[in-house]
């Protein structure tokens, strides 16, 4: 089991509803967490990092890993 931390822009509602969505269709996904606060997502599952990028980009999100600068 994988646990992916990324860093993901999140500004309204309508952002983490989107993301929600993308991150809901990737295969293997167990479960998540969003923290719009700091603009976190964190998925668990057998899951690859390339994967859950890849879903987000295709909403047209930015995404880097967590801890990157």
């Amino acid at each position: 089991m994988a646990v992916v931390e990324l860093k993901v822009g999140m500004h309204c509602e309508r952002c983490i509803k989107s993301i929600k969505k993308a991150i809901k269709t990737i295969d293997d996904m167990e479960s998540y967490q969003l923290e719009k606060e700091t603009n976190k997502v964190t998925v668990t599952g057998n899951i690859t990092p390339e994967e859950v990028v890849k879903a987000l980009q295709k909403i047209g999100k930015t995404v880097s890993y967590w801890g990157e600068a």
